[in-house]
């Protein structure tokens, strides 16, 4: 999946504004490592690079010594990096100048906190590209599936991927989101926690259908 992942864009092509986006909060260094690789002849994405304090220290001395700059400490990188509210709203403004071809990509690359504002973009192909990106984590599908917000399709997809249904909090999530088809729903409530199944059967954000279901499963786990 990341091989294939890795042929999605011709990154010596690609945007500084994208690069930055693609390294806000990289921590893996393949990430650099294959931005420098595809981008030694462009100063404007190796100043990106040598300015980011999670860029190897190994790749930053490259890169210094390709443009003949002094290497910034970390610490000092760090005091100029924008945090809390100011940063998200920096990494907003960025997302909204990207043409959606440069979102889906971003989507598919791009660290948690990225894909946590393309999640709510209004288009369907990048919020959705979002559940392809491989280093998405169980927490993130978790809360992905608990919310109302999430579309209709993305809670399809979720259901279709193996890995994310083993997991007891993603099932649950799906369960009582009010948004999960009654068709995803009604197969997955017998796998509740007893304790859960008898929350659902009083749940009234549900469809009476579900709650009708956990009631039976509950009197049949009692021997009623």
């Amino acid at each position: 999946m990341e091989d294939r992942l890795l042929l999605t864009v011709d990154l010596s092509v690609a945007s500084e504004l994208l690069i930055e986006l693609l390294t806000e909060d990289a921590i893996d260094p393949s990430v650099f490592e294959e931005i420098a690789k595809t981008n030694m002849n462009r100063p404007g994405i190796l100043q990106i690079l040598l300015e980011h304090a999670n860029t190897p220290d190994e790749l930053r001395q490259r890169i210094s010594s390709t443009m003949k700059a002094p290497v910034k400490e970390k610490s000092e990188i760090a005091r100029v990096n924008k945090t809390g509210e100011e940063r998200k709203q920096s990494i907003s403004q960025k997302i909204q100048k990207l043409s959606v071809s440069e979102k889906i990509l971003l989507a598919l690359r791009g660290g948690k906190e990225v894909r946590s504002f393309l999640l709510r973009d209004p288009n369907k192909d990048v919020s959705l590209s979002v559940l392809e990106n491989p280093k998405i984590t169980e927490a993130e599908i978790e809360v992905i599936a608990k919310s109302r917000s999430t579309p209709e399709e993305a809670l399809r997809r979720i259901t279709k991927k193996r890995e994310w249904m083993k997991t007891y909090g993603v099932i649950h999530a799906l369960v009582t989101n009010p948004k999960t088809p009654p068709g995803i729903v009604l197969p997955l409530v017998s796998e509740l926690r007893t304790l859960d199944l008898s929350l659902l059967s009083k749940n009234k954000n549900v469809a009476e259908g579900i709650r009708a279901t956990a009631k039976k499963l509950l009197r049949a786990r009692k021997g009623l």
